[in-house]
Parts: structure tokens; C-alpha cells; sequence
């Protein structure tokens, strides 16, 4: 009985390890499965552990000793292990009972249980299994005390179940090696096939912001003369360009169109080394995940790098606007296109007679030789005509005449959660701008915001993240300029947004026009509350499952 009283205390408990390593395996997947942002997520998360038990390591220490406490006594005092046994088992239930998370919020990008996904949960199950049976195998080896079984099981399931966080971490180095080779054998495939495919340009895009926006908006021009393949959504790490490459390119495609992301120095380069781009293109340089460059100077050193690996018949695209990019463009001696809208004698494509309202954008681009058409763009925002200029320089760099690229930019749809207007019929007005943000997008989307005069003016957000010892001031700062523009302010988050809150004091803004809450759900329901026809309402950024409080 007691035996079977065991077996079924182990399988709960793994049930539950394995419930929660999977929270764990979620975060990891979110981070990329890069150690190091996994364990500052981890320094920095308040979604491991309760509220209480996050804040109050000195519950957890007097915990550790109570069980202790209880097993010494259980092992060596035979008078009271009845006694002991109901303590502790009270004990332990209690503690659980702490430390289970009773809501479970609506996960934005769930779990996706991929080959790697699934090697790393096999992985930490095992590590799980063998560290249980290595220190049931050492007790009975030391003691023959029956009673004691079942405390020594909870206590070592507990300790499993708690740290499940660092679980993970460690699984994931013991299986590094695998993946780096299996991660080696697919990056080396997708070189080789676009080696193979000679007569294919590629395009490489990146920049702190616009990077997504140029990339679909660039596809959508080229393909009024070219058969196109750009890499979807946000695909811009070696292993989405690789599984793009290796399953969907093919000789039957003219360009490939690659976005590049990167967090840390070394990331466009290798990037770069796999596509081989014939033309580079740098929309932006901006404080974005300054969490993991740390400076300005190494976000512009990265982004530089896809211009360096261009080979020397390669085009380098610049938007000579951008400060940091003007002087990186000044130092760069190969074929470059630069585009803006200043300084129009030293632009090869600038635009200008730029009208920016609600409904969209009308302009006129110009090309050093005096060639000009007018446009008309749905597109939001003075930052996305800049987004529109960066795709021209692309399109003229590849040979299409203006009018195929006034045809172009005319077939240009709304991108999802950058800057969109969703009217879901009610009289109030959405804009969509959920996908990121920073203080350049963040203000850029004020603008728009700015621009509707019927009316009042409501701001749903969590603030800004991954802008390392900025973060706060940039946070601050944007609260001071929604103060200027918004009647209605909902915070999402409470310790996440003070920031916010502190610089929309500092502007005077009413306090009672401002709503904090915990979730989107929770916006949702004091948004039914507050807004009415006429009414715009602005959702700026929607932090990923790994920031939410």
C-alpha cells in the first residue's frame, strides 16, 4: 500500500514538473534559446514565481529549514515520525499552494513544440527523472526507513518543481552541441542552394525600425517585373532564413528578399555569409535592444555589417536622413543609393510635397536626374514614406522604370500591427501598432494618432522594453508625449508602466484619465466603459508572453 502511496506521489509530481517546464520551454523558445537573454529574462521576469515568493526570499529560506528540520527528525527520531510526517506533509502543501500560479493568461504566441522544442523537453525530462532516481538511490543506500520515503520524494519533487526555470537553462547547454550541429547542417544546406542559384539577387534588409515594412512593401513593387520570395513575417535569424531557403527558394524565383534581425554584434554578419546579398539596404539606426548592444555604436557596427559582406560589385542602400547612418553612408566606397528627405542635393531618391493625414500619404518622388511621379500610399505615417524610399532605391537599383513603381507602391497594403486603421464598425477607430515599439515608432505613432480631429484620443499600451539603462528615461519621455495628445491614458502593467505614469504627471495630466491594468483583457473592458463613436483609439506595442507581469 505504502509502495503504491509512492508511485502515485512520484507520478504527480512529475506531472507537475513537466506542467511547469513547459512554461519554462515557452520562454526559452521566446528567447531564441539563447542562454544569456534567457537568464536576463529570468533576472528580470515576474511571471517565474508568485508575487510573494519573488519578493520575500526569506519565506523561501525559512521553508528550506523547516523541511530540513522535519526530515532530520523524521530519520532519527522514531518517537515522533508520525507526527513529523503530518508536519511536513502540511508543510509541503502549503508551500505548493504558493507557489501554483492560479491564472493563466491568454498566451499571444504560444508553445510550439518544433524538433528543437521537443529535443530540449525530452532533454530536461530526463534530467529531471535521473535527479530524482540518483537521490532516492543514495537515501536508501544511507537509511531503511519506509516512512521517510515519502518525505524525501516531496522534498526533492518540490526542489525540482521550483527551479524548473534553472532546469531548463542547464538542459539546454547539455544539448547545445546537438543543436549547434544539427543548426550547422541546415545553415550550410541553405548556403550551398543559393550559392547553386547564379542568376538570383539577393536583397538584404535591415535597421532598427521600417526593416519588416520595407521588406513587404519592397516585394510588392518588384513584383510587377520579377518573380519574388521574401521571407515572411518576422523570419530574420539564420535558422528562419535557412528553413525559408532550404524549403521554399527555387530557380523559378528571380529575387530573394531577406530581412535581418540581430540582438547581438556578429548577427548581420553571419547572416550576411549565408544569403551572399547583392544589394544591402540600412532603413535605420536606432535605441532598440540596447539591453544586449549596450550602445548606439554597436547597433550601428552590426547593422553596418551586411553592407561589409557585400561584394564589391554590391549596392548599398542608406537612409542619409538618419544621423548615424550619413556617416557610415560618407564612409562607404562601394555603388550606394541614397535616399531621404532633406538635403536633396545629395540624395540619389528623395521625396518631397509630402502631405500626411489619417487616411494615408500623398508625395512626389524625385531621382537626382529630375525624374519625379506622384504617389498616393495608404500607409500611416511620415516614417513609412521613408520605408516607401528605401524600396524605390531597391526597385531602381534593379532596373524598373517609375512607372512600374508608381504601380507598385499603389498595390501596397496596410502591414498588420505597424501603424494600421481597423474599423470594427462601432463608429471608433483602431489603429493597430501592436508589434513593437521604440522611440522613434512610439513617437511616429503619436503623430498619427495626432492627426484625427474628430473625437477623443485613447492610448492602450505597456511602454517600451529591451532599451537597456534608457529604458526608464525613454519610457518617461514617451509618457510626457502622450500627455500632449491623448485624452484617455490605459496602462498595461503596473510596475512595468511607472515610467509612463511618472511622465504623464510631470505634463499635469489628470490622474483620473488614466486606467492601469493588468492585462488586454482588462484595457478591453474599461475602454467599453470610456470610449464612444468618433473615438480613436491607439494600441502601441504589445509585449511579448515573456514581459507580461
Amino acid at each position: 500500500m505504502y509502495s503504491l502511496m509512492i508511485l502515485f506521489l512520484i507520478i504527480v509530481l512529475l506531472y507537475l514538473i513537466v506542467r511547469r517546464s513547459k512554461f519554462f520551454l515557452h520562454m526559452m523558445q521566446l528567447e531564441g534559446y539563447k542562454q544569456e537573454q534567457y537568464i536576463r529574462w529570468l533576472q528580470k521576469s515576474n511571471r517565474a514565481y508568485t508575487r510573494m515568493l519573488r519578493k520575500n526570499s526569506t519565506f523561501i529560506l525559512i521553508m528550506t529549514i523547516l523541511y530540513i528540520i522535519v526530515i532530520a527528525l523524521l530519520i532519527n527520531n522514531k518517537g515522533i515520525q508520525l507526527l513529523m510526517w503530518i508536519l511536513y506533509n502540511i508543510l509541503w502543501l502549503f508551500h505548493m499552494i504558493l507557489t501554483l500560479k492560479t491564472k493563466n493568461k491568454k498566451k499571444k504566441k504560444p508553445l510550439i513544440f518544433t524538433s528543437r522544442a521537443k529535443r530540449l523537453f525530452i532533454a530536461n525530462f530526463m534530467l529531471n527523472l535521473i535527479l530524482v532516481v540518483a537521490v532516492f538511490i543514495i537515501y536508501i543506500n544511507l537509511y531503511d526507513n519506509d516512512l521517510v520515503y515519502f518525505p524525501i520524494v516531496l522534498f526533492v519533487g518540490t526542489v525540482l518543481y521550483y527551479f524548473q526555470s534553472y532546469s531548463i537553462y542547464i538542459s539546454n547547454i547539455i544539448i547545445k552541441p546537438i543543436e549547434n550541429s544539427i543548426n550547422n547542417y541546415f545553415f550550410e544546406k541553405a548556403q550551398e542552394k543559393i550559392n547553386s542559384l547564379e542568376d538570383l539577387q539577393v536583397i538584404g534588409i535591415t535597421g532598427s525600425l521600417g526593416k519588416t515594412s520595407t521588406k513587404f512593401i519592397t516585394a510588392t513593387i518588384l513584383k510587377q517585373k520579377y518573380k519574388v520570395l521574401n521571407t515572411p513575417e518576422s523570419y530574420n535569424t539564420p535558422m528562419g532564413l535557412s528553413k525559408i531557403i532550404n524549403e521554399q527558394l527555387n530557380d523559378k524565383y528571380q529575387v530573394f528578399i531577406a530581412e535581418m534581425g540581430a540582438r547581438n554584434i556578429g548577427d548581420i554578419k553571419e547572416l550576411a555569409e549565408l544569403t551572399r546579398p547583392d544589394i544591402g539596404v540600412v532603413t535605420s539606426i536606432g535605441p532598440t535592444h540596447l539591453d544586449t548592444f549596450k550602445n548606439i555604436d554597436n547597433i550601428a557596427k552590426t547593422k553596418y555589417e551586411l553592407i561589409a559582406e557585400l561584394s564589391a560589385d554590391g549596392v548599398a542602400i542608406f537612409n542619409y536622413d538618419n544621423e548615424c547612418l550619413r556617416k557610415l553612408a560618407d564612409k562607404t566606397f562601394k555603388r550606394k543609393i541614397l535616399y531621404g528627405m532633406n538635403d536633396f542635393d545629395k540624395l540619389d531618391i528623395y521625396a518631397e510635397d509630402i502631405e500626411v493625414t489619417k487616411d494615408g500619404s500623398t508625395f512626389t518622388i524625385k531621382d537626382k536626374y529630375g525624374r519625379s511621379i506622384q504617389c498616393t500610399t495608404k500607409l500611416l505615417g511620415k516614417h513609412n514614406i521613408y520605408n516607401i524610399l528605401a524600396a524605390v532605391s531597391i526597385s531602381i537599383a534593379l532596373g524598373l522604370d517609375l512607372e512600374e513603381i508608381k504601380r507598385g507602391i499603389k498595390k501596397v497594403k496596410p502591414i498588420p500591427h505597424r501603424l494600421n486603421i481597423i474599423d470594427p464598425g462601432t463608429g471608433i477607430i483602431i489603429i493597430d501598432d501592436a508589434f513593437n515599439s521604440n522611440p522613434i515608432g512610439a513617437k511616429a505613432a503619436l503623430e498619427v494618432l495626432d492627426q484625427f480631429k474628430e473625437g477623443r484620443k485613447i492610448i492602450v499600451t505597456p511602454g517600451m522594453v529591451e532599451l537597456g539603462k534608457i529604458e526608464k528615461e525613454a519610457n518617461k519621455e514617451f509618457g510626457m508625449n502622450i500627455a500632449k495628445v491623448c485624452d484617455y491614458v490605459i496602462l498595461v502593467g503596473k510596475d512595468i508602466t511607472i515610467p509612463i505614469y511618472e511622465g504623464l504627471l510631470k505634463e499635469g495630466y489628470n490622474e483620473k484619465n488614466i486606467f492601469i491594468v493588468n492585462d488586454l483583457d482588462e484595457a478591453k473592458l474599461e475602454i467599453e466603459k470610456i470610449a464612444r463613436p468618433k473615438d480613436v483609439i491607439l494600441f502601441e506595442n504589445d509585449l511579448p508572453d515573456n514581459y507580461y507581469e
